[in-house]
C-alpha cells in the first residue's frame, strides 16, 4: 500500500485537457480509506465532461452553486447525487476558471473486496464496481467527499499511478451513457475487455 501513497497523481496531472485526463486515468488506482478499512481498484472506465460547450455537462449553463466546483482547482472530487439514489464521483480537470470533470464509471476491484461486497450486499466480484453508482457504494463515497483534494488524499480518497499496461492498454472511445444531450460525442473511455 505504501507504493500507492508514494505515487499519488500530482495536481499537474489534472490540469490538462479533460479528454486527455479521462484517457490517462484508465489503469490508475482509486483508493478510499475509512478508519482502518482500505478499498479500491483499477480504473477501467471514465467519461469526459467539458464546460459551457458541452450540453451534457453541469457547467453547460455557466457557473451555478452546483457546478461551481467544476470551475475550481483541478484534482478536487466532485460528488453529486444522480436520480436521487446514487452518488457519482468525478475529478475536476482543466485550469482553474475553465470547467471540466471526469466521471469515474468503473473499477476492477483489487483491495478490500470483502468490505466492498458487504457494503453492496452482493457476493459477485465481477459486477461489484462495474458502474458509477455501484462504485461509490462499494467505496463508501458520498456527498461528504465532495470537494476532497484527491491530490493530497483529502477524506482519505486518492488516485495513484499503478503498474498496469500503461501505454499498452487497449482503449476504446464510445458515446457517453445516460445523457440526453451531447450523447453522440465519443467521450466515454474504457479498457478493452477490462484487461489491465
Amino acid at each position: 500500500m505504501e507504493i500507492l501513497i508514494k505515487n499519488i497523481l500530482p495536481g499537474e496531472f489534472y490540469r490538462r485537457d479533460t479528454l486527455e485526463v479521462a484517457r490517462d486515468l484508465l489503469g490508475k488506482a482509486l483508493v478510499k480509506f475509512k478508519g482502518s478499512e482500505m478499498v479500491g481498484g483499477i480504473i477501467l472506465e471514465t467519461e469526459a465532461y467539458y464546460g459551457q460547450d458541452d450540453p451534457a455537462s453541469h457547467a453547460y449553463g455557466g457557473k451555478t452553486p452546483r457546478s461551481e466546483i467544476m470551475f475550481g482547482k483541478p484534482g478536487i472530487a466532485y460528488v453529486y447525487m444522480c436520480y436521487g439514489m446514487y452518488y457519482l464521483l468525478n475529478v475536476v480537470t482543466e485550469n482553474e476558471g475553465k470547467p471540466g470533470a471526469v466521471l469515474i464509471r468503473a473499477l476492477k476491484p483489487l483491495w478490500g473486496i470483502d468490505i466492498m461486497k458487504r457494503r453492496r450486499n452482493v457476493n459477485l466480484e465481477d459486477r461489484l464496481t462495474d458502474g458509477p453508482g455501484k462504485l461509490t457504494i462499494a467505496l463508501d463515497i458520498d456527498i461528504k467527499d465532495n470537494g476532497a483534494d484527491i491530490v493530497k488524499g483529502g477524506n482519505r480518497l486518492y488516485i495513484s499511478d499503478y503498474k498496469t499496461g500503461g501505454n499498452s492498454l487497449k482503449i476504446i472511445a464510445t458515446e457517453r451513457i445516460g445523457v440526453k444531450k451531447g450523447e453522440d460525442r465519443p467521450l466515454r473511455f474504457l479498457i478493452q475487455n477490462r484487461e489491465v
